[in-house]
């Protein structure tokens, strides 16, 4: 039997959080699993909603290995699925096979460091699918934890892109991680991309990185900037972390005035032109605010990791897994601004930390540290 610690998140529905480390002992797996001694896993913007949501991380009670906070409304009530369930939490991370089922493509991984996405990678062991583990060959545990999510979802959306016939993108907070996988992945495939962050020193950061369209969303003549470089790449396709607030409202905007300024005819409905944002994050958890000015053409809806890969099949899957591995420590490249243990991910240092979710400042989590 293997032993070992794991961290749980349970929300009641009287608004209570509580977040704890427990000794818990792992199943053996069975056909196409694997049980990987996790070494190292990220603490990423999609791991937050069930970590800490909008908890009111100020005024938690925090003791060794523990916190316990409030959810206000309306966020308790939004959450009343998981009233009461115990969940595990950690999308991805990496480690060490020490046990498979039997399944030969589970037995293959024996001893292998590996990353996976598990979803419950925040523990000192995960039974992860083997068909789903990447294996990382020389590669660190910490250069591999974050192979998985910000890599696949970047060359997630040059793939989509594609697929929808288009050859650019616009990328709202593109100063992150995420942003800068983008960046570098679009020279690779001749893809324009405008990116828009909400800082001066972005705009420097990311042109260093090669990227031609950089707009910031604080200065003055904001749209203006965004019109000319929607104008200089016809981008009518976007991703945007950021969810609520107007960030999508903006873009279909510029994108509707550039379109315009290109019709010979005066149309009182605006323009046909198809402008299409997808809402892969909630960055900001307020009502996402659209003010339709933009003609009828235009389509927003979510998109997420998962349902993409689906869709898009194995062959897909494969080719851009290896392309991840292939070039880890340089276009996929992670850094982190902190490594802590279990006991220490959930001090309120650290804690109020991670959750600001501020650009370049992500943690890594290290179970047997």
């Amino acid at each position: 039997m293997t032993t070992g610690k794991q961290l749980f998140t349970t929300l009641e529905s009287d608004g209570t959080l509580t977040v704890a480390i427990e000794e818990v002992t792992f199943p053996e797996p069975t056909g196409g699993q694997v049980l990987v001694k996790m070494e190292a896993a990220p603490i990423n913007p999609s791991d937050l909603a069930i970590l800490t949501s909008a908890a009111d991380l100020e005024n938690a009670e925090y003791s060794p290995g523990k916190y316990v906070a409030r959810l206000p409304e309306p966020f308790n009530t939004g959450s009343k699925a998981r009233h009461g369930q115990k969940l595990p939490a950690g999308n991805e991370g990496a480690g060490t096979v020490v046990a498979t089922g039997d399944a030969p493509h589970a037995k293959a991984l024996i001893g292998q460091r590996v990353a996976c996405v598990p979803g419950n990678a925040y523990s000192q062991y995960c039974i992860a699918d083997a068909a789903m583990c990447l294996p990382l060959g020389d590669h660190s545990a910490e250069a591999g934890a974050s192979a998985f999510v910000n890599p696949m979802t970047a060359l997630g959306f040059v793939e989509n892109a594609k697929m929808d016939g288009q050859k650019a993108i616009v990328h709202t907070a593109a100063a992150s991680n995420l942003g800068q996988m983008l960046i570098k992945i679009c020279q690779e495939d001749g893809i324009e991309l405008v990116n828009i962050v909400r800082k001066a020193e972005y705009v420097e950061m990311l042109k260093g990185l090669g990227a031609k369209h950089v707009v910031n969303s604080s200065a003055d003549d904001f749209m203006k900037q965004l019109r000319d470089a929607i104008a200089a790449t016809d981008a009518f396709y976007g991703f945007d972390p950021i969810g609520g607030g107007q960030a999508v409202d903006n873009v279909f905007k510029a994108m509707e005035q550039v379109a315009v300024s290109k019709m010979t005819e005066y149309s009182r409905y605006g323009s046909n032109q198809q402008k299409r944002m997808f809402i892969y994050g909630r960055l900001d958890l307020g009502p996402t605010i659209l003010t339709p000015s933009y003609g009828f053409g235009w389509t927003l809806s979510g998109w997420l990791l998962t349902p993409f890969l689906q869709m898009a099949g194995m062959e897909t899957v494969l080719r851009m897994r290896q392309r991840v591995l292939d070039n880890l420590t340089t276009t996929f490249a992670s850094s982190y601004k902190r490594k802590v243990n279990l006991e220490e991910m959930l001090t309120k240092d650290a804690v109020t930390d991670y959750r600001a979710m501020k650009t370049g400042e992500k943690y890594l989590v290290t179970p047997w540290s």
